[in-house]
Protein backbone atom coordinates (compact mmCIF):
# COMPACT_ATOMS: atom_id res chain seq x y z
CA UNK A 1 0.00 0.00 0.00
CA UNK A 2 2.89 2.42 0.89
CA UNK A 3 3.99 1.97 -2.36
CA UNK A 4 1.50 2.35 -4.35
CA UNK A 5 0.66 5.98 -2.44
CA UNK A 6 4.15 6.92 -3.24
CA UNK A 7 3.44 5.97 -7.27
CA UNK A 8 0.47 7.88 -6.82
CA UNK A 9 1.77 10.98 -5.32
CA UNK A 10 4.74 10.73 -7.93
CA UNK A 11 2.84 9.94 -11.27
CA UNK A 12 0.54 14.15 -9.50
CA UNK A 13 3.71 15.16 -9.36
CA UNK A 14 5.28 14.36 -12.96
CA UNK A 15 1.94 15.24 -14.23
CA UNK A 16 1.38 18.51 -13.09
CA UNK A 17 5.15 19.64 -14.31
CA UNK A 18 4.31 17.84 -17.33
CA UNK A 19 1.51 20.25 -17.80
CA UNK A 20 3.09 23.48 -16.62
CA UNK A 21 6.12 22.86 -19.71
CA UNK A 22 3.52 22.33 -21.86
CA UNK A 23 1.43 25.22 -21.12
CA UNK A 24 4.32 27.70 -20.62
CA UNK A 25 7.67 26.61 -21.47
CA UNK A 26 6.73 24.20 -24.99
CA UNK A 27 6.01 27.13 -27.49
CA UNK A 28 4.30 24.76 -30.20
CA UNK A 29 0.72 23.52 -30.44
CA UNK A 30 -0.31 20.39 -28.29
CA UNK A 31 -2.27 18.19 -29.94
CA UNK A 32 -2.91 15.59 -27.05
CA UNK A 33 -6.38 15.74 -25.93
CA UNK A 34 -5.95 13.98 -22.91
CA UNK A 35 -4.96 17.10 -20.72
CA UNK A 36 -5.56 18.34 -17.26
CA UNK A 37 -5.58 22.14 -18.79
CA UNK A 38 -7.82 21.46 -21.61
CA UNK A 39 -10.08 19.80 -19.47
CA UNK A 40 -9.96 22.03 -16.83
CA UNK A 41 -10.88 24.85 -19.26
CA UNK A 42 -13.52 22.95 -21.12
CA UNK A 43 -15.09 22.24 -17.83
CA UNK A 44 -14.79 25.70 -16.42
CA UNK A 45 -15.80 28.02 -19.20
CA UNK A 46 -19.39 26.08 -20.23
CA UNK A 47 -20.33 26.29 -16.49
CA UNK A 48 -19.00 29.36 -16.34
CA UNK A 49 -21.32 30.85 -19.41
CA UNK A 50 -24.01 28.81 -17.77
CA UNK A 51 -24.01 30.70 -14.90
CA UNK A 52 -23.52 34.52 -17.83
CA UNK A 53 -26.68 32.78 -19.27
CA UNK A 54 -28.88 32.91 -16.84
CA UNK A 55 -28.18 36.67 -16.44
CA UNK A 56 -29.62 39.47 -18.33
CA UNK A 57 -27.98 40.34 -21.69
CA UNK A 58 -25.72 43.69 -21.35
CA UNK A 59 -22.92 45.26 -19.45
CA UNK A 60 -23.05 42.86 -16.54
CA UNK A 61 -23.46 39.56 -18.02
CA UNK A 62 -20.26 41.11 -20.40
CA UNK A 63 -18.23 41.93 -17.48
CA UNK A 64 -18.65 38.55 -15.76
CA UNK A 65 -17.32 37.13 -19.15
CA UNK A 66 -14.70 39.39 -18.94
CA UNK A 67 -13.67 38.05 -15.69
CA UNK A 68 -13.28 34.99 -16.63
CA UNK A 69 -10.02 34.94 -18.05
CA UNK A 70 -7.94 36.28 -15.27
CA UNK A 71 -9.94 34.48 -12.91
CA UNK A 72 -9.06 30.98 -14.71
CA UNK A 73 -5.43 31.69 -14.64
CA UNK A 74 -5.59 31.98 -11.37
CA UNK A 75 -7.48 29.33 -10.17
CA UNK A 76 -5.29 26.84 -12.98
CA UNK A 77 -2.01 27.92 -11.09
CA UNK A 78 -3.07 27.25 -7.83
CA UNK A 79 -4.81 23.78 -8.69
CA UNK A 80 -1.42 23.40 -9.94
CA UNK A 81 0.50 24.21 -6.77
CA UNK A 82 -2.18 22.32 -4.40
CA UNK A 83 -1.60 19.05 -6.82
CA UNK A 84 2.40 19.06 -6.46
CA UNK A 85 2.01 19.96 -2.84
CA UNK A 86 -0.43 17.04 -2.81
CA UNK A 87 1.95 14.79 -4.42
CA UNK A 88 4.59 15.26 -2.57
CA UNK A 89 2.43 14.46 0.45
CA UNK A 90 1.55 11.64 -0.66
CA UNK A 91 5.18 10.31 -1.42
CA UNK A 92 6.16 11.44 1.98
CA UNK A 93 3.05 10.31 3.70
CA UNK A 94 3.94 6.42 1.79
CA UNK A 95 7.38 6.56 2.89
CA UNK A 96 6.36 7.46 6.50
CA UNK A 97 8.90 9.93 5.82
CA UNK A 98 7.87 12.87 8.33
CA UNK A 99 8.70 10.86 11.49
CA UNK A 100 9.13 7.10 12.80
CA UNK A 101 5.64 7.24 13.58
CA UNK A 102 3.45 7.70 10.82
CA UNK A 103 1.54 11.07 11.10
CA UNK A 104 -1.47 12.09 10.01
CA UNK A 105 -2.30 12.74 6.32
CA UNK A 106 -3.17 16.28 7.13
CA UNK A 107 -0.36 17.00 8.80
CA UNK A 108 1.78 15.18 6.16
CA UNK A 109 -0.22 17.60 3.51
CA UNK A 110 1.00 20.61 5.78
CA UNK A 111 4.24 19.84 5.88
CA UNK A 112 4.39 19.53 2.26
CA UNK A 113 2.76 22.83 1.71
CA UNK A 114 5.44 24.35 4.36
CA UNK A 115 8.13 22.89 2.28
CA UNK A 116 6.83 23.87 -1.19
CA UNK A 117 6.71 27.13 -0.79
CA UNK A 118 10.00 27.03 1.24
CA UNK A 119 8.99 28.08 4.66
CA UNK A 120 10.95 26.53 6.73
CA UNK A 121 8.89 26.47 10.25
CA UNK A 122 10.57 23.62 11.02
CA UNK A 123 7.60 22.44 13.70
CA UNK A 124 7.08 19.28 11.48
CA UNK A 125 10.96 17.79 10.75
CA UNK A 126 12.00 15.03 8.59
CA UNK A 127 13.85 12.36 10.24
CA UNK A 128 14.75 9.76 7.10
CA UNK A 129 17.31 10.22 4.38
CA UNK A 130 15.35 9.75 1.82
CA UNK A 131 12.85 12.17 3.89
CA UNK A 132 15.14 14.92 3.64
CA UNK A 133 16.20 14.38 0.28
CA UNK A 134 12.37 14.32 -0.93
CA UNK A 135 12.32 17.42 1.29
CA UNK A 136 15.32 19.44 -1.16
CA UNK A 137 13.72 18.05 -4.04
CA UNK A 138 10.45 19.68 -3.23
CA UNK A 139 11.70 22.88 -1.57
CA UNK A 140 13.34 23.35 -4.92
CA UNK A 141 10.16 22.24 -7.46
CA UNK A 142 8.30 24.82 -5.56
CA UNK A 143 10.95 27.67 -6.11
CA UNK A 144 11.43 26.72 -9.76
CA UNK A 145 7.56 26.63 -10.49
CA UNK A 146 7.52 29.86 -8.63
CA UNK A 147 9.80 31.05 -10.86
CA UNK A 148 8.25 30.33 -13.73
CA UNK A 149 4.90 31.45 -13.08
CA UNK A 150 6.81 34.92 -12.48
CA UNK A 151 8.16 34.54 -15.66
CA UNK A 152 5.69 33.58 -17.29
CA UNK A 153 3.45 36.49 -16.30
CA UNK A 154 4.78 39.30 -18.03
CA UNK A 155 5.14 37.58 -21.00
CA UNK A 156 1.59 37.40 -21.10
CA UNK A 157 0.57 40.66 -20.35
CA UNK A 158 3.00 42.15 -23.22
CA UNK A 159 1.41 39.26 -25.94
CA UNK A 160 -2.43 40.66 -24.69
CA UNK A 161 -1.23 44.61 -24.85
CA UNK A 162 0.43 44.20 -28.44
CA UNK A 163 -2.79 42.25 -29.36
CA UNK A 164 -5.02 45.16 -27.99
CA UNK A 165 -2.75 48.18 -29.32
CA UNK A 166 -3.72 47.48 -33.09
CA UNK A 167 -7.74 46.94 -32.31
CA UNK A 168 -7.93 49.71 -30.59
CA UNK A 169 -6.28 51.42 -33.42
CA UNK A 170 -8.88 50.03 -36.11
CA UNK A 171 -11.59 52.19 -33.93
CA UNK A 172 -10.91 55.02 -35.91
CA UNK A 173 -10.18 53.48 -38.83
CA UNK A 174 -13.14 50.95 -39.43
CA UNK A 175 -15.32 51.92 -36.61
CA UNK A 176 -17.10 50.27 -33.22
CA UNK A 177 -17.52 47.22 -34.21
CA UNK A 178 -15.31 47.61 -36.65
CA UNK A 179 -16.84 46.36 -40.22
CA UNK A 180 -15.42 46.06 -43.90
CA UNK A 181 -18.05 48.82 -45.29
CA UNK A 182 -16.20 51.51 -42.66
CA UNK A 183 -13.11 49.97 -43.01
CA UNK A 184 -13.49 51.36 -47.43
CA UNK A 185 -15.50 53.99 -46.52
CA UNK A 186 -13.60 55.55 -44.77
CA UNK A 187 -10.45 55.56 -46.87
CA UNK A 188 -12.05 56.70 -50.11
CA UNK A 189 -9.65 59.90 -50.59
CA UNK A 190 -7.09 60.11 -53.48
CA UNK A 191 -4.57 57.64 -51.20
CA UNK A 192 -7.23 55.87 -49.85
CA UNK A 193 -6.77 52.41 -51.76
CA UNK A 194 -2.71 52.85 -50.65
CA UNK A 195 -3.72 53.49 -47.18
CA UNK A 196 -5.78 50.10 -47.82
CA UNK A 197 -2.30 48.43 -48.99
CA UNK A 198 -0.73 49.20 -46.36
CA UNK A 199 -3.19 48.54 -43.66
CA UNK A 200 -3.86 44.79 -45.12
CA UNK A 201 -0.27 44.66 -44.61
CA UNK A 202 0.22 45.59 -40.97
CA UNK A 203 -2.80 43.33 -40.12
CA UNK A 204 -0.91 40.29 -42.05
CA UNK A 205 1.19 40.99 -39.28
CA UNK A 206 -0.75 41.32 -36.39
CA UNK A 207 -2.79 38.34 -37.89
CA UNK A 208 0.46 36.23 -37.63
CA UNK A 209 1.21 37.71 -34.19
CA UNK A 210 -2.16 36.36 -33.02
CA UNK A 211 -1.76 32.61 -34.09
CA UNK A 212 1.46 32.86 -32.60
CA UNK A 213 0.37 34.16 -29.24
CA UNK A 214 -2.78 32.22 -29.14
CA UNK A 215 -0.99 29.33 -29.74
CA UNK A 216 1.63 29.67 -27.40
CA UNK A 217 -0.99 31.04 -24.91
CA UNK A 218 -4.13 29.87 -25.59
CA UNK A 219 -5.61 31.44 -22.46
CA UNK A 220 -5.55 35.01 -24.03
CA UNK A 221 -8.14 34.15 -26.40
CA UNK A 222 -11.02 34.08 -22.89
CA UNK A 223 -9.16 37.61 -22.44
CA UNK A 224 -10.88 40.33 -23.46
CA UNK A 225 -10.95 43.78 -24.84
CA UNK A 226 -11.15 46.96 -23.06
CA UNK A 227 -14.75 47.92 -24.65
CA UNK A 228 -17.46 45.87 -25.10
CA UNK A 229 -17.73 46.54 -28.93
CA UNK A 230 -14.34 45.56 -29.72
CA UNK A 231 -12.89 42.02 -29.83
CA UNK A 232 -9.98 40.34 -31.34
CA UNK A 233 -12.34 37.92 -33.00
CA UNK A 234 -14.20 41.00 -34.32
CA UNK A 235 -11.12 42.53 -35.55
CA UNK A 236 -10.02 39.27 -37.16
CA UNK A 237 -13.24 39.14 -38.58
CA UNK A 238 -13.30 42.31 -40.34
CA UNK A 239 -10.25 41.80 -42.23
CA UNK A 240 -11.19 39.06 -43.67
CA UNK A 241 -13.98 40.59 -44.95
CA UNK A 242 -12.11 43.89 -46.35
CA UNK A 243 -9.59 41.42 -47.46
CA UNK A 244 -12.50 39.29 -49.67
CA UNK A 245 -13.98 42.68 -50.84
CA UNK A 246 -11.38 43.78 -52.43
CA UNK A 247 -9.84 40.53 -54.06
CA UNK A 248 -13.61 40.21 -55.37
CA UNK A 249 -12.44 42.80 -57.11
CA UNK A 250 -12.41 46.77 -55.69
CA UNK A 251 -11.45 49.29 -58.51
CA UNK A 252 -7.85 51.23 -57.91
CA UNK A 253 -7.05 48.27 -54.94
CA UNK A 254 -4.13 46.12 -55.47
CA UNK A 255 -6.09 42.77 -54.46
CA UNK A 256 -2.13 40.74 -53.59
CA UNK A 257 -2.11 42.00 -49.94
CA UNK A 258 -5.57 41.20 -50.03
CA UNK A 259 -4.35 37.51 -50.42
CA UNK A 260 -1.54 37.76 -48.05
CA UNK A 261 -3.51 38.93 -45.62
CA UNK A 262 -6.65 36.78 -46.59
CA UNK A 263 -4.33 33.75 -46.00
CA UNK A 264 -2.57 34.67 -42.96
CA UNK A 265 -6.38 35.42 -41.25
CA UNK A 266 -7.87 32.53 -42.36
CA UNK A 267 -4.62 30.40 -41.24
CA UNK A 268 -5.44 31.92 -37.45
CA UNK A 269 -8.94 31.00 -37.32
CA UNK A 270 -8.30 27.38 -38.54
CA UNK A 271 -5.97 26.76 -36.02
CA UNK A 272 -7.68 28.10 -33.24
CA UNK A 273 -10.51 26.13 -34.46
CA UNK A 274 -8.32 23.17 -33.98
CA UNK A 275 -6.71 24.39 -30.79
CA UNK A 276 -10.03 24.66 -28.49
CA UNK A 277 -11.98 22.08 -30.59
CA UNK A 278 -14.89 23.51 -31.74
CA UNK A 279 -16.97 22.36 -34.87
CA UNK A 280 -17.16 25.45 -38.19
CA UNK A 281 -20.95 26.12 -38.92
CA UNK A 282 -22.38 28.35 -40.97
CA UNK A 283 -23.46 31.50 -39.12
CA UNK A 284 -27.13 31.85 -38.86
CA UNK A 285 -28.54 33.88 -39.55
CA UNK A 286 -26.56 34.71 -42.96
CA UNK A 287 -23.86 37.68 -42.04
CA UNK A 288 -24.64 39.02 -45.81
CA UNK A 289 -28.02 38.56 -47.36
CA UNK A 290 -28.47 39.35 -51.01
CA UNK A 291 -30.35 42.82 -49.99
CA UNK A 292 -27.22 43.72 -47.67
CA UNK A 293 -24.92 42.88 -50.14
CA UNK A 294 -26.65 45.23 -52.19
CA UNK A 295 -26.89 47.91 -49.41
CA UNK A 296 -22.78 47.16 -49.12
CA UNK A 297 -22.04 48.25 -52.90
CA UNK A 298 -24.43 51.12 -52.95
CA UNK A 299 -22.69 52.44 -49.40
CA UNK A 300 -19.25 51.84 -51.70
CA UNK A 301 -20.21 53.12 -54.80
CA UNK A 302 -21.86 56.52 -52.93
CA UNK A 303 -18.06 56.84 -51.49
CA UNK A 304 -16.59 56.87 -54.85
CA UNK A 305 -15.38 53.65 -54.63
CA UNK A 306 -16.60 51.11 -57.38
CA UNK A 307 -16.85 47.53 -56.72
CA UNK A 308 -17.50 44.51 -58.96
CA UNK A 309 -20.41 43.06 -59.13
CA UNK A 310 -22.08 39.79 -61.65
CA UNK A 311 -23.02 36.36 -60.77
CA UNK A 312 -19.59 35.89 -61.38
CA UNK A 313 -18.47 38.50 -58.44
CA UNK A 314 -21.19 36.90 -56.17
CA UNK A 315 -19.93 33.07 -56.53
CA UNK A 316 -16.35 34.39 -55.99
CA UNK A 317 -17.63 36.35 -52.57
CA UNK A 318 -19.58 33.17 -51.16
CA UNK A 319 -16.45 31.04 -52.00
CA UNK A 320 -14.33 33.33 -50.65
CA UNK A 321 -17.12 33.61 -47.01
CA UNK A 322 -16.99 30.08 -47.56
CA UNK A 323 -13.04 29.88 -46.05
CA UNK A 324 -13.94 31.77 -42.93
CA UNK A 325 -17.25 32.36 -42.13
CA UNK A 326 -17.75 28.92 -40.70
CA UNK A 327 -14.70 29.07 -38.50
CA UNK A 328 -15.35 32.67 -37.09
CA UNK A 329 -18.35 31.55 -36.09
CA UNK A 330 -17.92 28.90 -34.03
CA UNK A 331 -15.01 30.59 -32.57
CA UNK A 332 -17.70 33.38 -31.73
CA UNK A 333 -20.37 30.89 -30.07
CA UNK A 334 -17.44 29.36 -28.34
CA UNK A 335 -16.36 32.19 -26.67
CA UNK A 336 -19.45 34.29 -26.47
CA UNK A 337 -17.61 37.05 -29.08
CA UNK A 338 -19.84 39.15 -31.21
CA UNK A 339 -19.48 39.19 -34.70
CA UNK A 340 -19.49 42.09 -36.60
CA UNK A 341 -21.69 42.79 -39.87
CA UNK A 342 -20.38 43.74 -43.15
CA UNK A 343 -22.50 46.86 -42.75
CA UNK A 344 -22.93 48.92 -40.04
CA UNK A 345 -26.36 49.02 -38.42
CA UNK A 346 -26.59 52.37 -37.26
CA UNK A 347 -25.27 55.51 -36.38
CA UNK A 348 -23.37 54.73 -33.68
CA UNK A 349 -19.99 56.98 -32.32
CA UNK A 350 -16.99 55.77 -32.52
CA UNK A 351 -15.02 55.01 -29.03
CA UNK A 352 -12.78 57.86 -29.64
CA UNK A 353 -15.76 59.57 -29.95
CA UNK A 354 -17.07 59.45 -26.47
CA UNK A 355 -16.21 62.32 -24.29
CA UNK A 356 -16.79 63.28 -20.74
CA UNK A 357 -18.73 66.95 -20.52
CA UNK A 358 -17.94 69.06 -17.73
CA UNK A 359 -19.20 67.55 -14.05
CA UNK A 360 -22.92 68.76 -13.02
CA UNK A 361 -23.67 68.67 -9.70
CA UNK A 362 -20.99 65.95 -9.14
CA UNK A 363 -22.04 63.17 -11.40
CA UNK A 364 -20.11 63.01 -15.28
CA UNK A 365 -22.39 62.93 -18.34
CA UNK A 366 -20.99 61.12 -21.16
CA UNK A 367 -21.67 62.87 -24.58
CA UNK A 368 -20.79 61.17 -28.06
CA UNK A 369 -20.09 63.69 -30.71
CA UNK A 370 -21.46 63.97 -34.23
CA UNK A 371 -23.62 61.35 -36.32
CA UNK A 372 -22.20 58.83 -38.59
CA UNK A 373 -22.98 60.63 -41.51
CA UNK A 374 -20.98 63.63 -40.12
CA UNK A 375 -17.94 62.45 -39.18
CA UNK A 376 -16.61 60.14 -41.96
CA UNK A 377 -12.85 61.08 -42.98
Amino acid sequence: MSIAIMLAGAFLIVLVLWEAFETIIFPRRVTRRMRMTRIFYRVTWRAWKRIVHLMPAGRPSENLLSIYGPLSLIVLLSLWAFTLMLGFGLMHWGAAAISENRESFATTLYYSGTTFFTLGLGDVRPLSTFARLLTVAEAGTGLGFLAIIIGYLPGLNNSFSRREVNISLLDARAGSPPTAAEMLHRHNDEYGMESIRELLHEWERWSAELLESHLSYPVLAYFRSQHDNQSWLAALTSILDTSALVMVGLEGARARQAQLTFAMARHAVVDLCLIFGVTPRWPEPDRLTPAQLTNLRSRLLAAGLIPRTGDEADLKLMELRGMYEPFIFALSTHFRLALPPWVPESAIADNWQASVSTPERGQLRVISSRSRSERHF
